[in-house]
């Protein structure tokens, strides 16, 4: 039998309204169709595993995406990674209702597809693999101000690898407004203190 994560409990409970129903009816058909699953939670978002990891979702305030591992060698991969330029991370693009996902029969048939990808042992070729362009943030001046005034914060970031900074510096350079920039700073300057990471608190223990 399966096994579920009450942290994915916890994440759908805690996520805007328009996006639990699909989370719900998303989980339900991966259980059905993949009894043996196992929910687990990888980079903060809920994801399920059978022979590996093969599927998972992420929900956002006005949008949630569906992503299959291996997308990219699946039958209908023209469909799926087709939506990567929409500007929502994952597959099909921004889903906003339940009446945005496909046909359960749809569905149904990707997720027993991915199953059999990781029962088979098939793996990605590295030439298949999407390429993604990674944007690059540059250190701003008013972060740069926050940060000489912390001598430990400083220290802790230009001790990070590059993923570690562009972290932080996507964080709070897309700010909305100023308020929110502010406190992102704040937050940051706090954790880094501490020697945090920006996604400290997903990081295995």
């Amino acid at each position: 039998m399966g096994t579920k994560d009450k942290r994915i409990d916890a994440y759908i409970a805690r996520s805007q309204d328009f996006a639990k129903p699909v989370m719900e009816h998303i989980r339900k058909l991966i259980h059905k169709n993949c009894p043996d699953v196992t929910e687990t939670i990888k980079w903060g978002m809920p994801a399920f595993e059978y022979k590996g990891p093969f599927m998972g979702f992420a929900a956002f305030k006005k949008h949630f995406t569906l992503f299959f591992w291996k997308g990219a060698i699946m039958k209908d991969s023209k469909i799926l990674m087709g939506a990567n330029s929409k500007g929502a991370m994952g597959n099909l693009g921004r889903i906003e209702s339940i009446e945005d996902l496909p046909r359960d029969a749809v569905l149904v048939r990707w997720i027993k597809e991915a199953k059999k990808l990781n029962v088979d042992g098939i793996k990605i070729d590295k030439k298949e693999k999407p390429k993604h362009e990674r944007k690059e943030y540059k250190m701003p001046a008013y972060f740069q101000k926050e940060l000489n005034k912390n001598k430990k914060a400083k220290q802790v970031f230009e001790g990070f690898p590059p993923s570690h900074k562009r972290e932080y510096l996507e964080w709070i350079i897309e700010a909305k407004t100023e308020e929110t920039r502010k406190k992102r700073m704040e937050t940051a300057i706090e954790w880094m203190t501490e020697g945090k990471s920006r996604n400290w608190k997903y990081q295995k223990k």
